[in-house]
C-alpha cells in the first residue's frame, strides 16, 4: 500500500504522484530514437542523462526488478526499497572522489504508477555534494517485450565534479547497468 501526502494524489489507475508530470514538460524519448534494444542519447544536455532500452521481457517482469530490493541489488545497488511515496532508503557503493560521490546514495520514492512508472530522487549522503537528481523509469510495453526509458535529471553542469558524474554515468547506465538489468531479468 502507497503512502501519500498531503501533496500527493491517488489516480483511479493505481498510480500515486508527488504532482510533477513524468516527463517535467518534456517526452521523455524526444529527439532520440532506438532500434535492436540500443541505448540511444543526445550527449549535449549536461543536465540530464536519457536512456531508451528495449528488453525482452513483459513490463510485469522488469517492473519487478525495478521495485523489488532482492532484485534491485543484483544489477545496482542494495538497498532496502519499498514501493511507498516517501520512503527513504539508502544505497551503498563504491566511493569516487572524482565527481563528488560518497559511496552512499540517499533516496526516496516520489512518484509510481504500477508497471508504468518510476520516480525517485538521489542525493549524495554528503551534503557538501550538492547532489540532487530526479530518476524517472517509464516503462511501455512493445510487442513481447517492454520498452524502457530512463530520465536522470539534475546534474550542475556548472560543477566540474557533477560534469565528470553526467560523462561517467551516462556510460554506465546504457552499458554496465543495463546489462546487470538484463541478466536480472533472464535469471527471472
Amino acid at each position: 500500500m502507497s503512502s501519500v501526502s498531503d501533496d500527493d494524489s491517488v489516480n483511479d489507475d493505481d498510480s500515486v504522484s508527488d504532482g510533477h508530470s513524468v516527463s517535467e514538460g518534456h517526452s521523455v524519448s524526444e529527439g532520440h530514437s532506438a532500434s535492436d534494444g540500443d541505448s540511444v542519447s543526445g550527449d549535449d544536455d549536461l543536465t540530464t542523462i536519457r536512456v531508451d532500452q528495449f528488453l525482452g521481457h513483459p513490463p510485469a517482469k522488469v517492473w519487478r526488478a525495478l521495485t523489488e530490493p532482492e532484485l534491485i541489488a543484483q544489477w545496482l545497488m542494495p538497498c532496502d526499497f519499498r514501493l511507498e511515496v516517501g520512503h527513504r532508503y539508502a544505497m551503498t557503493s563504491v566511493p569516487r572522489p572524482n565527481t563528488g560521490f560518497s559511496g552512499t546514495v540517499e533516496a526516496q520514492v516520489l512518484a509510481f504508477e504500477r508497471e508504468r512508472m518510476l520516480r525517485v530522487q538521489w542525493a549524495d549522503a554528503d551534503p557538501d555534494s550538492g547532489v540532487d537528481w530526479t530518476i524517472t523509469w517509464t516503462l511501455e510495453p512493445e510487442g513481447r517485450g517492454t520498452r524502457l526509458f530512463l530520465v536522470h535529471e539534475g546534474f550542475d553542469p556548472d560543477d566540474p565534479a557533477q560534469r565528470m558524474a553526467h560523462k561517467i554515468m551516462g556510460g554506465g547506465w546504457r552499458s554496465s547497468v543495463m546489462r546487470g538489468l538484463e541478466g536480472t531479468l533472464d535469471r527471472l
